[in-house]
């Protein structure tokens, strides 16, 4: 069944009085910033061979490995760049010296240094490492997500995963990531699965096209072109106003009824069951507790803030432990709107005043508490951008004071922990220059099949189109060395 045969769209309201009214869509329960509800029915849950979770955090942008987890302090000048490693707590592991926190947790995580991928394009790097597909379809469009799209990996999880506490499976926080002139990047839909298979987004962080960073403390612009950046992280409020009670609330529902029947037009059975699935699964947000604490970071006691740090990085790691905890599967954070660890220039005055300090507090928070919790064996954490940094350090002087770093496929370090990863270890190198995979050389793929092979998702399991036909979901091994 087509997912384009009923549409349900959000009334017109301003956002203003979307956030003083708690509004969303039809019903007005203060989820402003998710996607709208799906309105067909998903197939049966895929069986699954355990109850693990995990947090994907994305670097939109590409981080440098020689600048953080794969330094070589023995190349010459132009390579090693401006940054010392400083000792891990692991004996012969070192990282960046702007990393002093993660450095003092490295029992708790491990690196691959030899990911490699061919591309160094911002939109195919983005679709590669967010679908773990190493090549584009047929029909590719690097200028907007479309259908030929591969599904990504949390569209993956949302296939194959069921619903806990009325959450979806699968999540992306806290934006869509859109680039600088204003068009969506490929590889964060499901693609070819179809729309009602789109993970759900919170759009927690409004778009600003020349501010990057994790605002407001650490907001920045790559080329400092003098925009102010006022934006507030507005997380999601699970609460029905009062307005919302009795009369209003139900005025809503008869509006529900309205339009499902508009959809029995189209189709008597899988939209209205659907339809009245989802709207059940949101009037009883209402009344959970655990979800509404989920979102509700912002509002977090002071001593929790300023350990993840009191800035979108920080409340977005936070929104995700808490949405693990409250059922999620995976949670997709963008660390940063498109382009923000996009470092051509003013490279290392950026990472170790914007960048780094919020990143370091808030992931070193996050393993803290997973691991105290209990929960770190059973979330896999999973830190990557679309492609590294090219070895040799560069200078665009028609845009920037200083120097930085341009795009690099070839090879960058993904950072692993929880979910059975042992802590300490690194898998591969790259050369002594970083520039290619040395040693254990690993694709998008193997990445994918970690992330899908936490999640209990069986290497035979596939998903299906619309013509019924089955689509393979593992297209490589995971990666060796890491569990």
């Amino acid at each position: 069944m087509s997912s384009e045969r009923c549409h349900f769209q959000h009334p017109k309201i301003s956002r203003r009085t979307a956030l003083q009214s708690g509004a969303i869509g039809l019903l007005g329960l203060g989820m402003n910033h998710l996607s709208a509800l799906r309105a067909e029915a998903s197939p049966d849950p895929l069986a699954r061979g355990s109850a693990k979770s995990c947090i994907y955090i994305f670097l939109s942008g590409g981080l440098g490995q020689h600048d953080s987890f794969d330094m070589k302090p023995a190349a010459p000048e132009n390579i090693r760049g401006e940054f010392k490693p400083i000792a891990t707590r692991t004996p012969g592991i070192e990282i960046c010296e702007h990393l002093p926190m993660l450095a003092e947790r490295s029992h708790l995580w491990s690196l691959c240094r030899s990911l490699t991928h061919r591309s160094n394009d911002h939109s195919v790097g983005h679709h590669i490492m967010l679908t773990g597909r190493s090549e584009v379809p047929r029909g590719f469009d690097s200028t907007k997500p479309s259908s030929s799209d591969w599904p990504s990996m949390a569209s993956i999880a949302n296939y194959t995963s069921k619903s806990t506490n009325n959450l979806p499976p699968a999540v992306v926080l806290p934006e869509k990531l859109v680039h600088s002139t204003g068009r969506v990047i490929p590889g964060q839909f499901a693609g070819q699965m179809g729309r009602l298979h789109d993970p759900w987004f919170i759009e927690a962080s409004p778009f600003h096209s020349t501010s990057y960073g994790a605002f407001p403390q650490y907001a920045f612009d790559h080329q400092d072109r003098g925009k102010k950046d006022d934006r507030r992280f507005e997380a999601p409020c699970l609460s029905a106003s009062h307005e919302m009670v009795g009369t209003r609330l139900n005025g809503r529902m008869d509006l529900l009824k309205s339009l499902e029947a508009e959809c029995r037009f189209f189709d008597r059975s899988a939209v209205t069951e659907s339809f009245d699935r989802y709207r059940q699964g949101v009037i009883s947000m209402l009344t959970d507790p655990t979800v509404r604490h989920a979102f509700d970071v912002t509002r977090a006691d002071e001593k929790t803030q300023e350990r993840y740090g009191k800035n979108s990085f920080g409340w977005s790691l936070l929104m995700a432990r808490r949405l693990v905890e409250a059922g999620v599967k995976l949670v997709q954070v963008n660390l940063g709107n498109d382009e923000t660890w996009d470092t051509h220039g003013e490279a290392f005055p950026h990472l170790k005043n914007n960048l780094y300090p919020p990143t370091d507090r808030a992931l070193s928070a996050l393993l803290d508490d997973l691991n105290e919790s209990g929960l770190l064996d059973s979330t896999l954490i999973v830190m990557a951008g679309e492609f590294g940094r090219t070895p040799k350090v560069t200078h665009l002087k028609q845009f920037y004071k200083l120097p930085g770093r341009d795009h690099w496929g070839a090879v960058q370090t993904v950072f692993f922990a929880g979910g059975g990863v042992q802590g300490g270890r690194v898998v591969g190198a790259s050369d002594k220059i970083g520039g290619f995979p040395a040693d254990s050389p690993q694709k998008p793929e193997n990445m994918a099949a970690t992330i899908y092979s936490a999640l209990g998702i069986p290497r035979t399991a596939h998903w299906f189109d619309a013509a019924d036909r089955p689509n393979p979901i593992y297209f490589g091994d995971p990666i060796p060395g890491l569990m």
